[in-house]
């Protein structure tokens, strides 16, 4: 007789809190004497507090060692700030920073997790680096040295169960409905419309448009249903912006040369395309790759084309750009300069109260 089998797992899992702080040190020959104990360098930010955790901590540096037997090195420790906290536990670590900013792999020390009891406690290391070593050129320069200190909180631990993975009998593969009506489309197989853009002819399904656009629909089923004999004329539209509208109707993406394109102009031609037609997720696709391709020759076209079609992401990305004054310069000498002052007056006067002179000329 069988019984219910069922496998489990359960993880420890502690929540940590990391955070570095780096410190540096100025006038280091001056700090090093023969004397023992505690001596802040003369940088302020050298002992001032930083936050990792919830917790405030501070650096405490001796340029003598911290003890007699440690006065060949420079020692240092991190100490616990924090007002009222207890039984803090933490892990730091040491590492010298050459003059390029990088780590000095030799000199890169880890210290064990400690529990600091309260505020004032400290963990670190008495013999961090000799000072000689520490005055060789790669270490220090113009008599400065930079120390980062890197510092874990460990704070709450706590028991979580795991999900076991089951094995996989069957794969099931990614849905590839795209390539499919990608096909149907590339093959033209029961195709019941035709559009006429330009020169082209364009064979397409009237049941899959509508269920794509809203304006599809009211073209091909509704009120205005043209005649279904007769080919549909798309007028103010090339031909290569309606073939990457109808690509995306059918496979809900463009074609990959459109991808990777970076012509600005076709990104333009096509959120007209789709702002006409309600295509939603390709206006905001076009939007994205008019974001990422501004310059001073085009963002006045994309300025007044983001005014004219509710396009807000690209009207602040533009005027983010032309926050920079050569790249306003730029666009002031561009063509579509003047289309953006008597296309979009509002947009023009935003911009002028933003951005330009009282007097352009000037």
């Amino acid at each position: 007789m069988g019984g219910d089998s069922r496998s489990t797992a359960s993880a420890i899992v502690a929540d940590i809190a990391n955070g570095s702080h780096v410190l540096r040190i100025d006038g280091e020959k001056k700090n090093i004497g023969g004397g023992h104990g505690p001596c802040r360098p003369p940088s302020s930010s050298a002992t001032a507090p930083f936050s990792v955790g919830g917790y405030s901590w501070a650096i405490k540096y001796f340029p003598n060692g911290s003890q007699a037997a440690k006065s060949d090195y420079l020692s240092i420790f991190v100490v616990l700030d924090s007002p009222g906290a207890k039984d803090v536990k933490a892990q730091c670590s040491f590492s010298l920073l050459g003059q390029d900013g990088t780590l000095v792999p030799s000199y890169v020390k880890e210290c064990e997790v400690n529990t600091f009891p309260g505020k004032g406690s400290d963990r670190g290391l008495c013999d961090f680096i000799k000072k000689n070593e520490l005055e060789e050129p790669e270490h220090m320069r113009a008599d400065s040295f930079s120390v980062r200190c890197d510092l874990t909180v460990l704070k709450e631990i706590r028991c979580e169960e795991m999900k076991v993975q089951k094995k996989k009998f069957v794969e099931v593969p990614p849905s590839n409905i795209h390539q499919h009506l990608g096909d149907l489309l590339k093959n033209m197989d029961g195709t019941d419309v035709i559009f006429e853009v330009g020169e082209e002819k364009f064979f397409a399904h009237a049941c899959l448009l509508a269920a794509r656009s809203s304006v599809f629909k009211a073209e091909l089923f509704g009120a205005m249903k043209a005649n279904s004999t007769m080919p549909i004329k798309i007028e103010d539209m090339e031909p290569s912006v309606f073939k990457c509208l109808l690509n995306f109707m059918y496979t809900d993406s463009l074609p990959e040369a459109c991808q990777k394109c970076s012509d600005v102009v076709l990104a333009q031609h096509l959120l007209v395309a789709a702002d006409r037609y309600n295509v939603e997720r390709l206006k905001r696709m076009c939007e994205e790759m008019l974001r990422e391709h501004i310059d001073s020759s085009m963002v006045a076209t994309s300025l007044a084309l983001a005014e004219q079609h509710s396009c807000h992401g690209v009207k602040e990305a533009c005027f983010e750009f032309l926050s920079s004054r050569s790249n306003l310069e730029g666009m002031m000498a561009s063509d579509g300069f003047e289309h953006l002052k008597n296309s979009c007056p509002f947009v023009f006067l935003e911009l002028s109260m933003r951005f330009l002179p009282s007097d352009p000329k000037q």
